[in-house]
């Protein structure tokens, strides 16, 4: 059992970046999101599994993104085309709607004489197996990051040096929505009103604000007088 002293030595210390992104070693991502309770009852404590090393692909080199246009290029599906659905970065995973699918079978039950049923789901594919489609002529290539003259990082073929633009599925937020394409209806709140600045901080009291902003007169106090003995 650590002191209190050792947890506020520890609290009050600078961690690096490599001991802020400590995994345990129980933990092993799959296609389950981080925190959903199949990805809570695939890493339990108490029944550890095996880890799998994984060598990091670097941000520079990562130039796949969600929404993006690829060509699987080995496998069943070689040759097809479709949009990556979800990355998963801890394991260099790519998923590829509609493509690389394998099926299950769940559901029996023998008690309740049900058969069950096949379900599609779609295996994920290593980064490497998959390349990225320039738009200007639908083929797979390589690209890089570069800079425009106005400082943006943006994408581009290194093979025909064209602009391979981000798709918005990339900022959408985890309930759907995409700030640059959502239009604000009249439920919402406007942006301008929620920006307003509606507090200005001054030197008075919070009870002298509020009877400032009701139009009382706060009544005026006499000095009381005291002497020194």
């Amino acid at each position: 059992m650590p002191r209190l002293t050792h947890l506020l030595g520890m609290a009050a210390r600078t961690w690096t970046k490599e001991e802020a992104e400590y995994v345990p070693k129980y933990i092993r991502y799959g296609m389950n999101k981080p925190g959903s309770l199949g990805h809570k009852m695939a890493n339990n404590p108490n029944k550890p599994r095996k880890r799998v090393w994984v060598e990091p692909v670097k941000e520079e080199n990562l130039m796949l993104k969600k929404g993006d246009i690829v060509q699987i290029l080995r496998g069943r599906d070689e040759g097809k085309q479709g949009k990556v659905s979800q990355i998963i970065k801890q394991r260099n995973w790519v998923v590829v709607e509609g493509l690389n699918c394998h099926y299950r079978y769940i559901g029996k039950n023998p008690a309740k004489d049900y058969p069950g049923q096949m379900v599609k789901s779609e295996a994920p594919l290593m980064y490497g197996e998959v390349a990225l489609i320039d738009p200007s002529d639908n083929e797979p290539t390589e690209a890089e990051w570069r800079f425009t003259e106005d400082g943006e990082k943006v994408r581009v073929s290194t093979r025909t040096g064209r602009l391979i633009p981000v798709p918005a599925e990339e900022t959408a937020r985890e309930d759907g929505i995409i700030p640059e394409a959502y239009t604000e209806t009249a439920k919402d709140t406007v942006s301008e009103e929620a920006t307003r600045r509606t507090y200005v901080p001054s030197l008075a009291s919070f009870e002298d604000e509020i009877m400032s902003y009701v139009g009382i007169k706060k009544p005026e106090k006499k000095p009381i007088r005291f002497f020194w003995y």
